[in-house]
């Protein structure tokens, strides 16, 4: 599929619903376990995704729209949300992402970005040149990459309980 404005901004609005059902009812077991060592729970990748709205996504594209001569994003910090996070409630975090986001795609459909734009181009720190398009793209899978580790990371919380299936259930064996 092509990117798509339009079709992205269908997956970015439902992100936050989506979360919010999907972890909103749910006992501290399945939002604070991880996958061990060096992991990250739903907790932990709810953070990280308010960390991207906050510094990330409309941040890159604001600097690749101006008139800067330097197009250089900021280095994004990965863990920031384990500093930013303490203190706080899953509810908390759920809210205040969907605020973020709501923020952030009304930003983003003010913008009215043109074909021509989205072939505009910054530089990302480690990655070198890149799109609109394509920073718009990854926003878009970023979600969905998130989405499914936060299931990935709550179904191996009972990889030794489903005995001889274990084979069966792919998401076991990722």
């Amino acid at each position: 599929m092509t990117y798509n404005i339009n079709k992205a901004i269908e997956i970015l609005a439902q992100t936050p619903e989506t979360l919010k059902s999907f972890l909103g009812q749910l006992s501290e077991d399945w939002i604070y376990n991880n996958e061990g060592e060096h992991t990250w729970s739903p907790f932990d990748i709810i953070g990280h995704l308010i960390h991207g709205e906050k510094t990330d996504w409309i941040n890159r594209l604001q600097i690749i729209l101006s008139n800067l001569e330097d197009k250089t994003f900021e280095p994004f910090d990965r863990f920031a949300q384990f500093q930013a996070s303490k203190g706080k409630t899953l509810h908390q975090l759920l809210n205040e992402f969907e605020f973020l986001r709501n923020n952030n795609l009304e930003t983003l459909k003010q913008l009215n970005i043109t074909e021509e734009q989205l072939q505009l181009k910054g530089i990302h720190p480690e990655l070198g040149e890149v799109t609109l398009s394509q920073l718009l793209a990854t926003w878009v899978t970023h979600d969905l990459g998130h989405i499914a580790q936060i299931s990935r990371v709550m179904a191996k919380q009972y990889t030794s309980e489903v005995g001889p299936w274990v084979g069966y259930i792919s998401i076991l064996n990722t």
